[in-house]
């Protein structure tokens, strides 16, 4: 996925009331955009090098968006919006091996009272699948983790995915992981137990895992290798 428009570098000065943040860019100070509502516990530090995006929106409050921060040894992709964007994308490819093969895609499905981020269906072979997409910026002891914060959200699209296991559908859990500084990935029990515990009975329930490297720069983000995961 090319960036929209090109890419800025600048250093991030601070993150706060988490969708803003400071920025300098080419001298100046700037506040920006910051998609992302979690935590964004092991993401930034102050003077990190960054990199934001700049809307060509006259009319948008906030000129510019945060879209990459880099620790001295990766990118780390913070805009959570560009998860599923790029799941669309490798789905309408079918670059994921697992999901191949069906030649229907639905976005945003509705279901009951919820949404769960996409729908195919049309597989030759297969029942149709539903597919909940999360990103993954947090790193803890060398290892990708979710969620960086207690994400009743979360809970309850685990418990929606067994839900629809049970009803005959294929479920799918599939963790984009937006660094590259990484090689393994788990639940991050230590933060919302709860969650660790759920994703652990979805998988014994039939729920497929599935999780995914980005590989990114300035110039785009794109599909890396599967990563292992563990479950505790």
């Amino acid at each position: 996925m090319k960036w929209v428009t090109p890419l800025s570098e600048a250093i991030l000065l601070k993150r706060y009331k988490r969708f803003l943040a400071d920025i300098e860019l080419n001298g100046e100070q700037f506040t920006v955009h910051v998609p992302n509502t979690g935590s964004m516990q092991s993401c930034w530090e102050p003077n990190w090098k960054c990199a934001v995006s700049k809307s060509e929106n006259p009319n948008r409050k906030l000129g510019h968006t945060l879209e990459l921060i880099w620790n001295g040894e990766s990118w780390i992709g913070v805009n959570t919006a560009n998860a599923n964007k790029l799941v669309k994308l490798w789905l309408e490819r079918n670059e994921i091996p697992e999901l191949a093969g069906y030649s229907e895609l639905y976005p945003e499905k509705k279901i009951n009272e919820s949404r769960i981020d996409f729908y195919q269906d049309g597989h030759p072979t297969l029942p149709p699948c539903y597919i909940e997409v999360k990103n993954v910026t947090l790193k803890l002891d060398h290892v990708a983790q979710f969620p960086d914060s207690v994400s009743v959200r979360g809970q309850k699209h685990l418990r929606e995915l067994m839900e629809l296991k049970k009803m005959g559908f294929r479920a799918v859990m599939l963790f984009v992981v937006q660094r590259e500084d990484v090689s393994l990935f788990r639940p991050a029990s230590g933060i919302d137990p709860v969650y660790g515990r759920l994703l652990k009975e979805a998988k014994e329930a039939g729920v497929e895992i599935l999780v995914y490297q980005c590989k990114m720069d300035l110039s785009e983000l794109k599909l890396g290798a599967p990563l292992p995961f563990e479950l505790g």
